[in-house]
């Protein structure tokens, strides 16, 4: 049998730490968003007896786990075992081991054997523990960073209410919110499927329960249709539509609440400045020319009534939010690992690009920081041109990158949509999150890929 142990010291107590992972959303919190898996079921906790289905790949290879929790002693381990699986055996102990008030050791030791068949063959003992090294690295990372966000602010417990919460962002938010000890309510469209923790609303036909709305501390609107798509007439409705309408409908249902969240933390995005090459933008900067900047003007003009009603209103606007689980580096990733990758256009364009975990951070932030009104440009500090993403890109996924998209075969694809999104330049910088204190988890393209993508530097 093969042993693995992955061993960090995390500034929090023990106690706090333990809490952290018995809370719901820290299996999702924690599984690293290069692996295709999913909870299927699970009850609650972690004590002994209680389980958990784990939709996974192994290689190409769907799997489904059943994990069983045993040897819960409270504030100091509980253990996974594998009931039915991909591995002859699999064991898992998390030990949680004081290091003074403020801190402790996180200890993460796992068994296993691999079953005697192909698997066995092709990924051998070496390849799982590289595996476990990588995906390790990317657990106790992240526990350090989320420990110390929420250190920093200092916020007990919040009611959170959250639209688009099955999203890229939502989905990645709501388990870093939960974990932290916060209370989420989901505005959700089925009536059908509105549960405990849900609010039934309905934006296209102006519908919204405005009774389960009082008492909120906090509001993130993240709803909105998918622009990366072939823009015809209809689709262009929809898309302005999906936004304004749905923080139209929000906000004038907030600004009318006896008891007002403190906070709107509204999606915008970055194509509010159009197409403005080289210059370098920040919330100071004049609204662009095109669809995209008109629709993002009306889409933040839409928060007026809860601004009015005295809620403070954040307006953020978005850069290319980077995550293989959705958005663009998702629609990339096929392309490139084949050894198709390339610049698009002239690779001159400038890509305002931030990492899924600085999205989070940065909603985090507007939330808690009474000092951050208005917009608010979530991006990396350090911004990228097409062509140093195509091989920063191509370097981290060891493939070349010499193919190259030209201008004139995107827009007879794309049409509007390839000059406005594709082929726009915008060089962003988020003037207001660093002066108000943001400390960016990624600043570094290649550091956040590696991150993001499982690729670790040898």
């Amino acid at each position: 049998m093969e042993s693995f142990t992955y061993r960090s010291r995390i500034r929090t107590s023990a106690k706090d730490l333990f809490t952290w992972h018995t809370r719901a959303g820290a299996f999702e919190r924690l599984a690293p968003p290069w692996e295709d898996v999913a909870v299927l079921e699970k009850t609650d906790g972690l004590e002994d007896g209680s389980r958990v289905v784990i939709r996974t790949k192994i290689g190409p290879v769907p799997m489904t786990w059943l994990i069983e929790h045993r040897d819960y002693r409270e504030e100091k381990q509980f253990c996974d075992i594998q009931i039915k699986g991909p591995f002859k055996h699999w064991e898992h102990t998390h030990t949680f081991v004081p290091d003074g008030p403020n801190a402790c050791f996180l200890e993460d030791n796992v068994k296993f054997l691999l079953p005697m068949w192909i698997l066995g063959e092709v990924f051998g003992e070496e390849l799982v523990i590289r595996r476990l090294e990588t995906l390790f690295e990317y657990r106790h990372g992240t526990l350090m960073r989320d420990m110390k966000m929420h250190k920093k602010y200092g916020v007990t417990s919040m009611k959170i209410l959250i639209t688009g919460s099955t999203g890229l962002i939502g989905s990645s938010l709501i388990p870093f919110l939960t974990t932290g000890g916060h209370r989420v309510i989901r505005l959700k469209r089925d009536k059908s499927k509105i549960g405990e923790n849900d609010v039934y609303w309905n934006p296209e036909k102006g519908e919204i329960d405005t009774s389960k709305l009082e008492g909120f501390d906090a509001v993130v609107h993240l709803s909105g249709e998918n622009v990366a798509r072939r823009w015809t007439d209809e689709k262009k409705t929809e898309i302005e539509e999906s936004r304004v309408k749905s923080t139209r409908l929000l906000s004038n249902s907030l600004s009318k609440l006896e008891k007002k969240p403190a906070v709107l933390v509204c999606a915008s995005a970055i194509g509010f400045y159009g197409n403005r090459g080289d210059e370098i933008l920040t919330e100071d900067s004049q609204a662009g020319k095109g669809f995209l900047a008109d629709v993002s003007r009306k889409w933040e003009a839409a928060t007026a009534l809860a601004r009015k009603a005295g809620i403070r209103v954040v307006n953020l606007r978005l850069g290319v939010v980077l995550s293989p689980r959705g958005g663009a580096l998702e629609k990339m990733l096929l392309p490139f690992r084949v050894g198709l990758g390339g610049k698009v256009g002239s690779g001159h364009q400038w890509m305002s690009w931030i990492s899924i975990h600085d999205v989070i951070g940065a909603t985090y932030h507007a939330i808690n920081d009474d000092s951050i009104v208005g917009p608010v440009n979530a991006v990396s500090p350090k911004p990228a041109t097409n062509l140093e993403f195509t091989n920063t890109l191509g370097n981290v996924l060891k493939r070349p990158t010499f193919f190259s998209v030209p201008s004139s075969l995107l827009r007879v694809i794309f049409g509007e949509m390839a000059d406005e999104t594709l082929l726009s330049s915008a060089r962003v910088m988020p003037s207001k999150l660093l002066s108000s204190g943001y400390e960016f988890q990624f600043t570094d393209l290649e550091t956040s890929l590696r991150n993001l993508l499982g690729k670790p530097k040898v």
